[in-house]
């Protein structure tokens, strides 16, 4: 049997800690004199402490630790655990990525003076239009692309696209939404079509817009956006409808976010 301090110096686990693992139950001492109040660990527990010091090198919460120790014993269900904890890094890492980009992007911006830049406003109309429509909500923003997949599924190989081909989403949430957002999807074209499963085809009315042409990534939209506000208030317009984007050059034919072309529309009438 060791001492605390003994065990500790042996696991290269801090006092501290380890007595925070007792709180927790995630490693309880051997024993616990009743007299002196010492807590006394076995040499069989160093496999343990060594278990948790793996695991939280992985990444591993100490609840996921403590459900870990006592539920998975045999080695294939702690494997198939790991697979999912290696998923779910994996996640992260593409996470931070696109964060490490944008921050890169906006010090770049910094350094040319772009990020207070002013976008040219225009006000248009959008013309009468026959569209391939799919709404659905989704889990967040960046997974549009999810309707454009199903789209294309369904109806795609049929379709006859228009000239000019506007290919858009229109977002029907009444705010911003972190998650579960209301998008719908229009694709122009002609001829006539059945609705299938879940893309519909209708016509669409012509409609006023404030517009401001954005080249680069998504990330410029907050940019623009006050750039359009600024319009809409100093012309004497107010909002008439959701809120939608066209498409001229995007991800599905251009992979590189710095070539992509986004016009952000606003509907709007008079105040």
């Amino acid at each position: 049997m060791f001492r605390i301090g003994d065990f500790s110096k042996l696991s290269r686990i801090s006092i501290r800690m380890l007595r925070h693992y007792n709180e927790l139950g995630l490693l309880i001492p051997d024993h616990i004199d009743d007299f002196t109040g010492y807590r006394y660990y076995s040499a069989a527990q160093l496999t343990i402490s060594n278990r948790i010091q793996v695991l939280k090198g992985l990444g591993f919460g100490i609840p996921a630790i403590g459900k870990i120790l006592t539920e998975y014993d045999d080695v294939e269900t702690l494997r198939k655990h790991l697979i999912i904890q290696h998923a779910q890094m994996k996640e992260e890492e593409k996470v931070l990525q696109q964060r490490l980009t944008l921050l890169q992007n906006t010090i770049y911006r910094l350094g040319e003076d772009r990020v207070n830049m002013n976008y040219d406003v225009n006000l248009k109309e959008i013309p009468e239009r026959y569209v391939a429509s799919l709404r659905d909500v989704i889990s967040a923003y960046d997974q549009e692309g999810q309707l454009w997949a199903r789209l294309e599924k369904e109806a795609g190989g049929s379709l006859q696209m228009a000239t000019p081909c506007y290919s858009l989403a229109i977002f029907h949430d009444e705010g911003y939404k972190e998650s579960d957002v209301d998008v719908e999807i229009q694709l122009s074209v002609t001829g006539t079509y059945r609705d299938t499963d879940h893309v519909r085809f209708k016509r669409v009315a012509p409609i006023t817009v404030a517009s401001a042409m954005i080249t680069g990534s998504y990330s410029l939209l907050r940019e623009a956006n006050v750039s359009i506000a600024n319009w809409i208030s100093d012309n004497y317009y107010e909002f008439d409808g959701s809120m939608f984007s066209i498409y001229h050059v995007g991800p599905a034919t251009e992979s590189n976010p710095d070539h992509w072309v986004t016009e952000v529309c606003y509907p709007v009438k008079k105040s």
